[in-house]
């Protein structure tokens, strides 16, 4: 990645899209490099534009962004992805995030927030805290069978069996929404130690980004 952090909009609303290029304008590090208002849109455009973060509005004409996210982790290299949604109204958040996604935006976030979020995901953080985490994953699990819920937590506590117990801690702390820093002052480490774990632990679990394994932390819960 260059010191230009390259961001790809990706909303079936111009109005949308145009706000959000006028927030992103603001950091002289962020430079929009383009736009689609669609998923089909946004992936031939993360082809022809190598963005370093997409920020994909859920809920779009033909494929959504739901759909888009999963298409992205195929590709090499492929972008970070930030969620746009409305929370209250969004119930495939935790499918968008499981898919790859690096985190969500809620559509009313403050500019700052917005700016520092494409930030934070372009140096390879995730957008997560552990109280957004537990009313993100209450809000959908509600939704979802007994089945399902068993047969996630299966899978995920052989992922998690997969870790030796140092490695087990930090996805544990990641699980709570904990930044390297913060998990080098709980667990002890120097952050080049922490960054060093996490890309083990995201290896070993099959993981994209620090949001699938906090999702695999809270499934392993049953």
């Amino acid at each position: 990645m260059t010191d230009v952090i390259r961001v790809l909009l990706v909303d079936d609303d111009p109005l949308v899209r145009a706000g959000l290029s006028a927030v992103l304008g603001a950091g002289r590090d962020i430079e929009v490099v383009g736009e689609a208002a669609d998923g089909a849109d946004a992936l031939d455009a993360v082809a022809r534009l190598r963005p370093d973060v997409v920020l994909m509005d859920i809920r779009m004409p033909g494929m959504d962004g739901l759909a888009a996210t999963e298409a992205l982790r195929t590709v090499a290299g492929a972008p970070a992805v930030i969620v746009l949604t409305t929370f209250d109204t969004d119930d495939h958040i935790l499918r968008a995030l499981r898919a790859g996604a690096s985190g969500f935006l809620l559509k009313d976030t403050p500019p700052l927030e917005i700016i520092e979020s494409v930030r934070r995901v372009a140096r390879g953080e995730s957008m997560l805290s552990p109280s957004v985490v537990g009313k993100l994953i209450e809000h959908v699990v509600r939704h979802e069978e007994r089945g399902e819920r068993t047969d996630r937590a299966a899978r995920a506590r052989t992922l998690l069996g997969r870790l030796t117990d140092r490695e087990r801690e930090v996805a544990e702390a990641v699980g709570q929404g904990l930044s390297n820093a913060e998990i080098s002052v709980e667990l002890f480490m120097s952050v080049a130690t922490v960054k060093a774990y996490v890309s083990r632990v995201l290896t070993k679990m099959d993981c994209t980004n620090r949001v699938q394994v906090a999702i695999l932390v809270h499934d392993a819960r049953g």
